[in-house]
């Protein structure tokens, strides 16, 4: 039986600072928005840009670590899973689509706070490396995720520089 796939990988910027909570539990619960641009051609063919927002919860210890540097305007990379929530209100079924992050990553440029190099590039739960068909994730290196084959050492292939084509 094939197993399913939830995973999401964004890079946008935020629409608003993180908001930090607490639950009774005392775990650490943040929530921020993300907005992603996109390129599409119009009616008349020409490109344009179109915006999709998409809200994130990032849970635990990376929210609190990271409540400093997740400010309105920064630019990051998302790394997560679609989670969907439902409840009900006034009698009636509500239901909204988040992304759950696993992974955060600080990237160049943001319209205010001026942390400078003083923010972490990355953060990722402190746990096991997580497996996805034999890849594990790779410690950041520049501002992308980057990925390496389970066993390998290199994050990157060493390729000749005589390509067939």
């Amino acid at each position: 039986m094939a197993s399913d796939i939830n995973h999401v990988i964004l890079v946008g910027r935020l629409t608003r600072d993180i908001e930090l909570r607490y639950t009774n539990g005392g775990a650490c619960v943040g929530r921020f928005s993300l907005a992603v641009n996109r390129n599409k051609r119009s009616a008349e063919g020409q490109w344009e840009e179109e915006t999709g927002f998409f809200d994130i919860v990032l849970w635990g210890k990376q929210a609190e670590s990271l409540s400093t540097y997740l400010r309105k305007g920064k630019q990051v990379a998302v790394e997560g899973e679609l989670r969907q929530n439902r409840w009900e209100q006034d009698g009636q079924k509500k239901s909204k689509v988040e992304i759950a992050a696993t992974g955060i990553q600080l990237l160049g440029g943001n319209t205010g706070g001026g942390y400078g190099d003083n923010a972490p590039s990355s953060y990722a739960a402190p746990s096991a490396p997580q497996t996805n068909g034999g890849y594990v994730a790779a410690p950041p290196s520049g501002n992308r995720f980057q990925y390496q084959q389970a066993g390998n050492d290199s994050a990157t292939n060493d390729f000749e520089d005589d390509i067939p084509f």
